[in-house]
């Protein structure tokens, strides 16, 4: 007997009402569904440009450049004059505008110069190869192709070349290609050379006003405010890294509820943004408190410094919550030197951090670098003593490796100030007044009978 039953039409028919029930469902829930999506849409929207309205000012920086661009298609006698090459204005507004002046001035000279450079170098070697009959001007345009091609890839392999000029290299194997290869079919390339170098650099010219003139980006003070704020969230970490690794409770504490602990993460991957941004800051013109020329390779030395205290603060960070911790007993040998570290280097890189951001020429962290030192020189002195002899060599080791850690993020911070005092004196930063200033103390009357007198200087 064949095992497959025939299905009775009643529960076909049940089969089919249940289809429907659930088809009708799903069409009464899509509306709501919908309406989720778009306020969910519409949530992230605005928290995105609430967390960087210049996001949001780019963004309308884009539509009026095209729409200006598209004027080019508007009006009959500037089209007239271009043609079909006015496309060209359109994409180089597309392409050159960026978030930042530095992106969009970078862009805009490299396209601008590779468009200028190859289009004469293409006419020339179209010049030439006119002059070796119809059959040699296609071996010739071909050779010089493939010369010119093979000279500006190479050319981007030269790290300083890629970092500044990559753009303006693909430009111009793209525009000299174009110009010597059409010219093979039409007569008229240098007409075609002047269109198109010509939109370009109207196009190029009104994104750079745009972006300059409306609520510019400088990438260059992007650079300057996150080196400090790096800085400063180094000195967050050692600011509370004391008093919690040296806590009376031997239970491994839980460090998600400390943000302090978690901001230096940011600091391990931020190499390549600060390297973008002082490639792209080389391209801006003075402003505000940069002056042209300003030392942007300096911020990329402190930033590599910065990155190595923080690879060390990341070394510290596992001994607060691992498995092997030293007795409280012994760990209480070394805490006042250890904390008096961690809360000294602390001061000296938020001050550091300030003389950055203010761009003042002030030295008040040599005072913490140099508590910290003394602190760090009897560390060494009680790691040289016999406290150890009585304890475990596995119970010291995660002690001894905090120790030694914290004396390395001494002579780090140290490095850090180096660089900074010498960002300072390039940059030209604001000396601070140190001159002190002579004031009157007037005596307390003797009808008046008080045990403490507080004195209060205002600067």
């Amino acid at each position: 007997m064949d095992a497959t039953m025939p299905t009775s039409p009643a529960h076909q028919e049940t089969s089919s009402y249940g289809g429907l029930t659930c088809r009708c469902q799903w069409l009464k829930a899509l509306p709501n569904k919908f309406n989720a999506l778009v306020m969910e849409i519409a949530r992230k929207t605005k928290q995105l440009g609430q967390e960087d309205p210049r996001r949001v000012y780019h963004s309308l920086k884009m539509g009026l450049a095209l729409t200006l661009i598209s004027l080019f298609y508007y009006f009959q006698p500037v089209y007239h004059n271009f043609g079909e090459n006015a496309i060209w204005a359109v994409l180089t507004v597309v392409l050159v505008l960026e978030f930042s002046v530095g992106a969009t001035l970078g862009k805009g000279l490299n396209r601008m110069l590779a468009t200028l450079t190859a289009g004469t170098l293409a006419l020339g070697a179209h010049r030439l190869a006119t002059l070796s009959g119809r059959t040699g001007e296609a071996i010739l345009i071909s050779t010089f192709v493939f010369i010119m091609a093979a000279i500006a890839t190479f050319m981007k392999f030269i790290p300083k070349m890629k970092a500044r000029y990559d753009y303006g290299l693909t430009i111009f194997i793209l525009t000299f290609c174009l110009v010597s290869v059409s010219g093979y079919r039409d007569d008229q390339v240098l007409e075609l050379a002047h269109k198109r170098l010509t939109t370009i650099i109207i196009g190029s010219c009104i994104s750079i006003f745009i972006c300059v003139c409306i609520y510019p980006v400088w990438i260059g003070e992007d650079l300057h405010n996150l080196v400090a704020t790096n800085m400063e969230k180094l000195g967050n970490f050692l600011e509370g890294f004391g008093d919690l690794y040296f806590m009376v409770s031997e239970e491994p504490q839980s460090n998600d509820s400390k943000s302090f602990l978690q901001g230096y993460k940011s600091v391990l991957t931020s190499k390549s943004s600060e390297e973008t941004m002082a490639n792209l800051a080389r391209w801006e013109p003075g402003h505000g408190r940069f002056r042209f020329r300003h030392p942007w390779k300096n911020y990329l030395k402190i930033g590599n410094l910065t990155r190595e205290c923080a690879y060390k603060i990341e070394s510290l960070n596992s001994y607060l919550n691992s498995e092997i911790q030293t007795p409280i007993e012994i760990r209480g040998k070394i805490q006042d030197s250890c904390t008096k570290i961690s809360v000294e280097c602390s001061k000296a890189l938020k001050e550091l951090a300030s003389v950055i951001k203010k761009m003042t020429q002030a030295r008040l962290a040599d005072l913490h670098i140099a508590s910290s030192k003394t602190a760090a020189e009897e560390l060494k002195n009680l790691l040289k003593t016999s406290l150890w002899e009585e304890a475990e060599l596995l119970q010291i080791l995660p002690a001894a490796s905090v120790a030694s850690l914290l004396l390395e993020i001494v002579e780090c911070t140290e490095k850090i100030a180096g660089s900074v005092y010498e960002l300072a004196n390039e940059a030209s930063f604001k000396r601070m007044d140190t001159t002190f200033h002579r004031g009157v103390v007037q005596p307390i009357p003797n009808n008046i009978n008080v045990s403490d007198h507080t004195i209060t200087i205002i600067e």
